[in-house]
């Protein structure tokens, strides 16, 4: 099954690809259906900003003939010292773009002094097909390191450190991400609905 996933994002693209090809799924990026507008992500929550995005694709495809799945997503940490922030505003909260490094520096600021660093990773999906819609979602218990010690991966893998580990997110090799336990949630919802 071919089906269209929400992003540019080469990353995603490359790890979506991953989880979903054991299940035969491929994926068509934006770019690969020539869509270009921008997406208006307004919702308060993941699951919200998820179907936004599903919805704005949909449309687009009804309007040039393209009749595939749809799959988007929305992710981000949820930091319970920081009242839940940054939650919908991950991507954005240090500014458009940001350096990892200087969001990470911004949240280490925030929580300096604080004991209670417990965080969450949430990864939430919005599948259409035939026009049904399934969501589901995957969460990533931990807590905020005091500091990091390299860069890259996930923009907060760094200092995110996964319940029952020692070690930030960016150090493990085996640990499940938020969205992979998305895409398994997903993976079960299809196969219930006999779509894979």
């Amino acid at each position: 099954m071919e089906i269209i996933y929400g992003t540019t994002n080469p990353n995603k693209i490359k790890e979506m690809s991953l989880l979903l090809k054991p299940f035969n799924i491929s994926i068509l990026s934006l770019k690969d259906i020539n869509f270009t507008s921008e997406i208006e992500e307004n919702g308060t929550t993941f699951s919200e900003n998820s179907l936004i995005k599903a919805k704005s694709i949909l449309s687009f495809c009804k309007l040039n003939n393209l009749n595939y799945p749809i799959l988007t997503d929305d992710a981000g940490i949820s930091i319970k010292a920081l009242n839940g922030r940054p939650g919908v505003k991950t991507a954005r909260y240090a500014g458009d773009h940001a350096p990892q490094e200087i969001v990470l520096k911004k949240i280490l600021q925030e929580l300096s002094g604080v004991d209670d660093r417990e965080a969450t990773f949430t990864c939430s999906l919005t599948f259409i097909i035939n026009d049904e819609i399934i969501q589901v979602e995957g969460k990533n218990l931990g807590t905020i390191a005091y500091d990091y010690k390299t860069l890259g991966g996930f923009t907060f893998s760094p200092i995110f450190i996964p319940d029952g580990y020692q070690e930030p997110m960016i150090n493990l090799k085996n640990v499940e991400t938020h969205r992979t336990k998305a895409v398994l949630k997903l993976i079960e919802e299809l196969k219930k609905r006999k779509v894979i």
